[in-house]
């Protein structure tokens, strides 16, 4: 067993064990410059959230259909001046 792996267990009993109002010293090192760079500029690096699959979907037309009727009739039930927000159509 490889012993530089730490389980999430064992990293949550530090976590919860570590000293909230610990002075962080002067010369520490930034998680940032040790994680390698992101092949892609965004806000969050790779590891922390991996883009999703890249590629195309192919739906059938059954699925396309059934998508079209829903946003048309949530711009119609808008377009009445009515709410569909919390399920029920009402007065908004």
């Amino acid at each position: 067993m490889d012993r530089s792996l730490i389980s999430d267990h064992e990293l949550a009993q530090q976590a919860l064990a570590a000293d909230p109002d610990a002075v962080v010293p002067a010369d520490a090192v930034s998680l940032w410059t040790l994680a390698p760079a992101s092949p892609l500029p965004g806000p969050l690096p790779d590891w922390y959230m991996p883009p999703s699959a890249g590629g195309r979907r192919h739906h059938s037309p059954g699925q396309r259909r059934v998508v079209y009727l829903l946003v048309v009739a949530f711009a119609l039930i808008n377009a009445a001046g009515l709410c569909s927000t919390y399920g029920s159509v009402g007065l908004g």
